[in-house]
């Protein structure tokens, strides 16, 4: 009998099941080996392809994870998974423009599918932020500001001297002060030298915290957080159609037209263009009759969640808040539950950025009942938390972190069960629960080893090794 009767007969769906369960268990190297495999019995399989993509994005490979999304568009150009991974490589790639072409395809094509309305506005704010918004983005996920003294390194301390003092205090908060203190310390030429019980000098500990804050810092300055706000806007291009008249399917397109625009303006930058047209196209909308517009309401409460949108990025923080505020007043009205919740976000994050977390806190927290997913809740739940961590609430800080990284579980997210795990340990950090922090700082080094990331490692090995020297009593 030949050696080729003794192996076992391996089929495509086998290995594509093998696959998807080593990618699960962060495997994917092998779960690498799987798809290839597989995509030689099977050879253009789309679905395989976008799996194979997928895999390639968690290992840092955007090159060749844009290589397949484009294949499996190559054999199908309306296949919805491909234009949405490619979508998510081009934004892992920095090409944040590109990616929001391919989230609107996508949404296009299946407006029932949160993800792509997730990626349209995570785009957006990413292009926003590209082109040079200097507001201090409040709540960064993967920020470690409350747990460790984090100061610039000494490659960037050129650079941040240039900048006034008034911008530096807005860029770090309250940790213009441990920055200060940080700074002092690396001109301690003894502690620099020192080592911990591990063998690792406390210099190499403070500047791998300083790269890593100085890599987020400059991250988030290009994006803000990976859930993005989700403001669930609803452009409702399906008007319904009338027999006798085509007047309100001639409006339903142009009204679509000029919602497109106007989100396009904002996301290039042009807010100030963006609120304008805004505020025309509502003064038109208010004329129509809903026998000429039948989602008149839900497209007026629509447009002052774009023109609060454009104001934030003005910088007009109590003009946005009036405008959220009119957004949830039509949706209450009408009752629009979706844009109920679209509104209360909007009004929570303005709440965030002007400092009154309080307000945002309670505003959030009617949000909750209307999350409509567990990954919607493992980013709410953390914003409430990252609030009370602001107010110097720690406990009920730890608890909303707790409850994030539930949901994150659920969800079955890595990325968030990261954010909510480093959340909880600044909590323990601030509580001077330092045994329990470390625990979970460690259990965060896992998570970015999954997501990968190198600069959240570096970060996160940094803050431990500092909990480490200063607080625990060697035994």
């Amino acid at each position: 009998m030949a050696d080729d009767d003794l192996l076992p007969v391996v089929s495509f769906g086998n290995l594509m099941s093998e696959g998807i369960a080593l990618s699960r268990r962060g495997q994917h190297d092998k779960a690498l080996g799987c798809f290839n495999d597989a995509l030689k019995l099977r050879a253009g399989d789309k679905h395989c392809l976008i799996t194979r993509s997928k895999c390639f994005l968690r290992l840092g490979d955007t090159e060749n994870s844009l290589k397949d999304a484009e294949a499996s568009l190559q054999i199908d150009n309306t296949f919805y998974e491909g234009l949405y991974q490619k979508a998510e490589t081009l934004y892992a790639m920095g090409d944040f423009e590109f990616a929001l072409v391919f989230y609107h395809r996508g949404r296009r094509l299946r407006p029932d599918l949160h993800k792509f309305q997730l990626g349209i506005h995570k785009a957006e704010e990413a292009i926003i932020n590209c082109i040079g918004s200097k507001e201090c983005h409040f709540l960064a996920p993967m920020s470690l500001d409350n747990a460790q003294n984090k100061p610039k390194d000494q490659k960037d301390q050129k650079q941040t001297k240039k900048q006034s003092p008034k911008t530096e205090q807005q860029l770090l908060g309250r940790l213009y002060a441990d920055k200060a203190y940080m700074e002092k310390l690396l001109k301690d030429e003894d502690l620099m030298q020192s080592s911990t019980r591990q063998g690792v000098k406390v210099m190499d500990l403070v500047l791998d915290g300083i790269s890593y804050l100085n890599q987020r810092r400059d991250f988030w300055q290009q994006q803000k957080p990976i859930y993005a706000r989700v403001y669930e806007r609803k452009v409702l291009r399906q008007v319904r159609a009338q027999d006798k008249k085509q007047k309100p399917s001639d409006i339903a397109r142009s009204i679509a037209k000029e919602m497109e625009d106007i989100e396009l303006m904002l996301a290039r930058g042009s807010a100030e263009q963006s609120c304008r047209k805004a505020e025309r196209l509502l003064k038109k909308i208010q004329a129509w009759s809903e026998n000429e517009v039948p989602n008149k309401h839900e497209l007026i409460g629509n447009l002052y969640s774009c023109i609060g949108n454009a104001q934030l990025a003005m910088g007009q923080m109590e003009a946005a808040l009036h405008s959220h505020k009119m957004d949830l007043e039509c949706a209450r009205e009408h009752t629009l539950t979706d844009a109920i919740s679209r509104a209360l976000d909007n009004i929570g994050h303005v709440y965030a950025r002007i400092g009154k977390f309080q307000q945002a806190i309670n505003t959030w927290e009617e949000k909750i009942p209307l999350a409509q997913s567990s990954l919607e809740k493992a980013w709410l739940f953390h914003e409430i938390g990252r609030c009370y961590l602001e107010l110097d609430k720690a406990e009920v800080a730890q608890d909303y972190g707790e409850q994030s990284l539930q949901s994150a579980d659920e969800e079955g997210d890595v990325e968030w069960q990261l954010h909510a795990t480093v959340l909880v340990a600044q909590a323990q950090v601030k509580l001077k629960d330092y045994q329990s922090a470390i625990l979970n700082f460690e259990k965060a080094l896992e998570k970015a080893r999954l997501v990968p990331s190198e600069a959240a490692q570096n970060g996160i090995i940094a803050v431990r090794g500092w909990i480490i020297s200063e607080h625990i009593t060697p035994g």
